[in-house]
């Protein structure tokens, strides 16, 4: 445990350091691989890096920050991995021809609301005027007579940006308390009464995940099966975004996410889905295609 807290640590100080002086930690230091963003990806990448750090013996760090932050970081060459819940074209002031799309996994995003409110299902359309603050009590659809508490996640984060694409469809969500990351919604959820917001499969079922409780929509469950059709919508593809074509220990990194071990057991244990296992396919404008 000592010795890879110290790798970790010294990952984590290598990246300030990249990030203060501007080095291309690519060129820098081959023994280390740093990836920055979605935080929904985060615990798959800390977890597949914990174990090719023990296998091969290099340095992995993994840090949230979300999708937005992962991309510019990379662009700028400050990390080796991107990491983002969205392509790379959705992402403002990013040169998409200059990075490498590298798809890892899909994730499911699902409302969530604090365990103790009375509602399991809601339309589409209801979601929405939640988001954008015309349904403001519970008892508007069907619960108790409590309050709604939105939280929403910060304008950089691609998670935001999959469930307005699929659920605001170009409305303003309501100005709302905004979170950073998945972990920290999470923990605001199951903590607040009449609570509401989204997360990644991954945190719904996770760790600590005790006082909250996915809602079902058009009375279609947010499960694995169901996003692998498309009947469930909200998803989106996990992708590790390198400048340029991936090299070194970057390239074997990002090989060992995508291979069969890691995507038959860890992928699925996580709450993620697995690319090979997606009966469609979807791309940067959003349009929803047969699986190849």
């Amino acid at each position: 445990m000592k010795n890879k807290f110290f790798k970790v640590t010294l990952a984590m100080v290598g990246t300030i350091l990249s990030l203060g002086l501007g080095v291309n930690l690519s060129k820098a230091n081959s023994r280390q691989v740093i990836g920055v963003g979605s935080t929904a990806l985060q615990p798959l990448a800390e977890q597949v890096g914990n174990r090719f750090s023990d296998k091969y013996g290099v340095d992995v760090s993994i840090q949230g920050g979300g999708s937005g932050t992962g991309l510019s970081q990379v662009q700028a060459g400050s990390i080796n991995i991107g990491n983002s819940d969205v392509f790379a074209e959705e992402q403002g002031g990013i040169d998409a021809k200059k990075l490498q799309d590298h798809k890892v996994a899909v994730v499911g995003i699902a409302p969530v609301v604090n365990k103790n409110v009375k509602v399991n299902n809601l339309t589409s359309e209801q979601l929405k005027k939640i988001f954008t603050g015309k349904i403001t009590n519970w008892k508007q659809v069907g619960g108790k007579n409590q309050k709604i508490v939105l939280v929403n996640r910060a304008k950089g984060s691609g998670t935001r940006k999959t469930f307005e694409n699929s659920i605001l469809k170009g409305s303003t969500a309501k100005n709302s308390q905004e979170q950073d990351s998945n972990g920290t919604v999470q923990k605001i959820v199951a903590q607040t009464p009449g609570a509401i917001s989204y997360l990644a499969f991954s945190y719904v079922n996770a760790n600590k995940a005790d006082g909250i409780k996915s809602v079902n929509i058009d009375s279609v469950k947010p499960n694995y099966q169901n996003v692998t059709t498309n009947k469930w919508k909200i998803w989106s593809y996990e992708h590790m975004y390198t400048k340029g074509k991936a090299t070194g220990n970057t390239k074997k990194y990002i090989d060992y996410v995508e291979s069969k071990s890691i995507q038959k057991t860890l992928v699925k244990k996580l709450g993620y889905i697995s690319i090979n296992d997606m009966k469609v396919s979807k791309n940067a404008k959003g349009d929803i295609l047969p699986q190849k």
